[in-house]
């Protein structure tokens, strides 16, 4: 087919840097590229994150305590080696536009000679975190009408009323073809278009282990540890990780802002670039996480592990688990019962959902 796509997604600008965020960008590039066609990483930066700065992340963080604020400011030498790190990621690993877009200059983007466009994956469809339909997730620039498809896209936890349910079905005649990450709006979706619509899997999912040796750091550390990986605090979730590694006869290497568990003896690794952290994850004995890209890639790998819930989370994780029938591997509290996880049975829930998204890209390329 041989078509130049550009992919449109939430990666580039936001408060915090997201190793999901920047991993399934590269992996829906390269699965792109498996089906002859050429991705180009849409430099594409929305309204509502214009604001928003990861070298000075404190007025738009989630969490306004001051003890939040303080592990922030306490983990900014962190914060700006890691942001160095995901800048260089996204320059050296994409091809991308030749210059920035936004609301103002869209228009221009003719100049790249986009075949047409690929929206996701990623939450872009949340109209909560975004306030609002963003034109450019939901391709409603006049440049991306008729041209685009959804890959994966993600309404996290919607929360639509009857105004924005009217707004939400203008949006969605603008795609060709869509394709959902999870199944909460699919029901919906198919009643109120008359194209493709389809559940995939994340971009993540569409790449095996092996693929991401490509790009892994190959940094193995000289003992055995525990990886926790949290994308929000959560004591209940120190609490176990620290347990289990107590347990175990592992060192904790964190990836959080909880900067003064170092005084604990964990290893901070906040610092760590796309690449090291696959490495990190890999390499791990036991990983504890509340990120759903931080579940995706311990499964990839093989690690036993624990996902705990975690707000604006919940449905993402809870459906990926029941994709993978590992529901039991999900906790709260931390005083449930670990259960071992059959990685082979796993697997090939995962390669026969591989296999489906796969053909549905292909056939969403095909009518762009």
């Amino acid at each position: 087919m041989n078509k130049k796509v550009g992919t449109v997604s939430y990666n580039i600008y936001c408060n915090f840097t997201n190793y999901g965020s920047a991993l399934q960008t590269w992996a829906l590039h390269q699965a792109i590229k498996k089906t002859g066609n050429n991705p180009v990483l849409v430099d594409y930066c929305p309204e509502v994150l214009a604001d928003k700065n990861p070298l000075n992340p404190y007025e738009n963080m989630w969490d306004q305590d001051e003890e939040s604020k303080q592990m922030c400011r306490l983990s900014m030498p962190a914060i700006k080696e890691n942001y160095v790190k995901f800048d260089r990621f996204y320059h050296e690993r994409f091809d991308r536009t030749s210059r920035k877009y936004t609301a103002t200059n869209f228009f221009e983007i003719q100049e790249e000679k986009l075949d047409g466009f690929i929206c996701g994956s990623d939450t872009i469809f949340c109209i909560d975190e975004f306030k609002g339909f963003d034109d450019g997730y939901y391709a409603n620039y006049p440049e991306m009408k008729g041209k685009s498809v959804s890959y994966a896209a993600s309404f996290g936890d919607p929360h639509f009323d009857v105004e924005s349910y009217f707004v939400l079905n203008e949006r969605l005649k603008n795609f060709k073809a869509l394709g959902l990450r999870e199944n909460q709006m699919l029901s919906y979706i198919r009643e109120h278009v008359n194209v493709p619509v389809e559940r995939t899997v994340d971009p993540t999912l569409l790449l095996t282990a092996d693929d991401y040796s490509l790009i892994e750091s190959h940094i193995e550390y000289d003992f055995p540890y525990l990886l926790l990986y949290a994308r929000r605090y959560d004591p209940n979730m120190e609490a176990y990780a620290d347990r289990v590694a107590k347990e175990k006869g592992l060192k904790v290497i964190e990836i959080s802002l909880r900067a003064t568990n170092v005084e604990k003896g964990h290893v901070m690794r906040y610092d760590a670039g796309v690449e090291e952290f696959l490495s990190i994850v890999k390499h791990a004995s036991f990983v504890v996480t509340n990120s759903f890209h931080g579940l995706i890639f311990a499964v990839q790998y093989r690690r036993p592990m624990v996902v705990f819930t975690r707000e604006q989370a919940d449905n993402k994780i809870k459906e990926i688990l029941e994709l993978m029938d590992i529901k039991k591997t999900q906790f709260t509290s931390g005083e449930e019962e670990y259960c071992e996880i059959d990685y082979d049975r796993v697997h090939k829930n995962i390669e026969l959902a591989r296999k489906n998204s796969l053909f549905f890209l292909e056939k969403e390329l095909g009518i762009l």
